[in-house]
């Protein structure tokens, strides 16, 4: 992917990934928001992550 452009199809599927993450592996809520913004630049290749996405995905 270039730059960080992510269809709502992707933003589902990595929100669904870092749940699945965060239960399978035992991540402390103090380590979610940094956990959320690695797997965003993973996938996205961009060294930013929006906010709004970033909170989206952490969200309860």
């Amino acid at each position: 992917m270039s730059g960080a452009k992510v269809s709502a199809f992707d933003c589902e599927i990595l929100r669904s990934a870092f749940h699945k993450s965060v239960i399978e592996d035992g991540i402390p809520e103090a380590r979610w928001r940094e956990y959320a913004a690695q797997l965003v630049r993973d996938f996205t290749g961009a060294k930013a992550v929006d906010a709004d996405l970033l909170e989206w995905i952490v969200r309860k």
